[in-house]
């Protein structure tokens, strides 16, 4: 983590040079909390955001049932999850959500004599192995698969998430798709009843214990695989094939989104067909009320977003994740415009009257 924080970031300065959207002189310290799935690039661009605005975004990386819990106890002016909300939940709390970025979760394992992309994990054996059916990596199951490598003669040790997570849920939510003893005995969630395993918090936590802990596999945000150097096993997806994670096999799985129709934004995208789609990718969300009790706070903080989307996609594709299509962000700002209000007054009309 320390490691990711000191990464130099001149050239995400560079790429995300734009126009401040703020007219007034003034900075504002807008506070966030949730999901620790996109924090990589959400740090990026906070930084950048303060440098070309002196607007400060303080983002707490604390995974998206801490986001939703203080959203909700309006401790924060944002909450990120990358479980979304449906919406009745969302009108009964006076909530809006809407996609920020778009990534892909990915196993990571540790084993002796295994490179990275070498291991090929099948949808029945990554369910199994985190049931606690397998438990040996020289199982025939698996060995079956990749009859190509020399696996040991090893105990698995299977490394999950501890805290309450949307990172967990996309997983899980993949799982309950493709095992139907999965869906029956554990199922989807932020949290759930791990049938094996050790705890770990936060994508940063799990990312420790897999590279710690020899025989170990896990999953993290793709982000986290790349800052720390991680294995990533290749996955087979819905139409057969054994992919790699990467922005383009991301891509591929969120090709198919049906944003449009998808009511409060409420979208999952796991299990998508395709030749090339990774089976675990995933959007994350942003929380706001949607009555707003500082106008002129609210207002900066959307134009914080507006930022992002329209200055940040290549720092986000930089760190493999997939940015939302302008149409997406299209719709998201009209429902910005339509429901984002303080007695009454719509605070993006404003917000963008005042940019101008």
């Amino acid at each position: 983590m320390k490691a990711l924080k000191a990464m130099t970031i001149a050239a995400v300065a560079v790429a995300a040079i734009g126009t401040p959207v703020l007219a007034e002189t003034e900075t504002y310290k807008i506070t966030g909390a949730g999901a620790t799935f996109p924090y990589p690039v959400y740090s990026q661009w906070a930084y950048a955001y303060k440098n070309l605005t002196g607007t400060q975004i303080n983002y707490q990386s604390i995974g998206s049932g801490g986001g939703i819990a203080q959203i909700k106890a309006r401790t924060v002016h944002f909450g990120a999850s990358d479980a979304p909300l449906k919406a009745e939940e969302l009108d009964e709390l006076g909530l809006i959500q809407f996609p920020m970025v778009m990534g892909g979760v990915v196993p990571v394992f540790n084993i002796d004599g295994i490179k990275p992309g070498e291991l090929k994990l099948t949808a029945a054996l990554l369910a199994d192995i985190f049931l606690g059916k397998i438990s040996n990596w020289n199982d025939e199951a698996i060995a079956r698969a990749n009859p190509e490598l020399n696996l040991p003669d090893k105990a698995i040790t299977v490394v999950h998430r501890a805290d309450g997570s949307g990172t967990t849920w996309i997983f899980t939510n993949y799982l309950t798709k493709i095992s139907s003893e999965w869906k029956e005995k554990v199922g989807s969630g932020k949290a759930v009843m791990w049938p094996a395993g050790i705890g770990g918090k936060g994508n940063e936590g799990v990312a420790a214990y897999v590279k710690r802990v020899s025989g170990s596999i896990g999953y993290v945000e793709f982000a986290y695989a790349l800052q720390n150097k991680m294995s990533c096993s290749l996955l087979q997806n819905q139409a057969g094939r054994f992919v790699a994670p990467t922005i383009e096999s991301f891509q591929a799985g969120a090709a198919n989104a049906d944003w449009q129709n998808a009511k409060g934004y409420y979208l999952v995208l796991t299990d998508q067909p395709g030749e090339m789609s990774w089976p675990i990718t995933g959007a994350t969300f942003i929380l706001v009320y949607k009555e707003q009790t500082d106008a002129r706070l609210a207002r900066a903080m959307l134009e914080y977003f507006a930022w992002c989307y329209e200055h940040g996609n290549e720092t986000a594709e930089k760190l493999h994740y997939v940015p939302m299509p302008e149409n997406v962000v299209e719709m998201v700002e009209k429902s910005w415009h339509d429901q984002i209000r303080r007695e009454g007054e719509s605070l993006w009309s404003l917000a963008k009257t005042n940019s101008q």
